[in-house]
């Protein structure tokens, strides 16, 4: 295995392992887990505990936004001539800085002091579930088509 494939190995499922995580805590935060009695599995009750996938949802959140910056610089100043990106792969990254828009202004939101109308914060819960689906359900398009982010030139 070449140092290319295994970087590019590690980038995917870390970005996998992220985008689950994400999804999960998202969802948690929806008491979905705790209403349908999937918390009351052994082992799954956390996932009815609003602080930890609160905190767990904010932490990925992190580390899409930093994975996301490593490979938007990686792109630009290291691969440019060397890889192309295809139209799903902007089509999914323009759903993952809408994503990331929305998710920041949720984030603003929860500070103290700050004061949005109760429609903007209605359609940005919802702009924000929305995209998510919009996201998984675009990359299971793209599995079941074997579309990728990139192509080289």
């Amino acid at each position: 295995m070449t140092l290319r494939s295994n970087r590019k190995s590690i980038i995917r499922y870390t970005y996998l392992f992220t985008v689950f995580f994400l999804s999960l805590s998202g969802f948690a935060q929806m008491p979905i887990f705790k209403r349908y009695y999937v918390a009351d599995i052994p082992g799954l009750g956390w996932l009815a505990e609003y602080y930890i996938t609160h905190y767990m949802h904010y932490l990925f959140a992190a580390l899409l936004i930093g994975l996301c910056a490593f490979l938007l610089f990686d792109y630009l100043f290291l691969n440019r001539k060397k890889l192309t990106i295809t139209a799903t792969g902007y089509i999914r990254a323009g759903i993952i800085l809408g994503l990331m828009l929305s998710g920041i202004l949720m984030v603003i939101k929860n500070l103290p002091y700050t004061l949005f109308s109760p429609g903007f914060i209605i359609m940005l819960n919802l702009s924000h579930l929305s995209l998510v689906m919009f996201l998984l359900a675009t990359g299971l398009i793209c599995i079941m088509l074997k579309k990728g982010w990139s192509k080289n030139i």
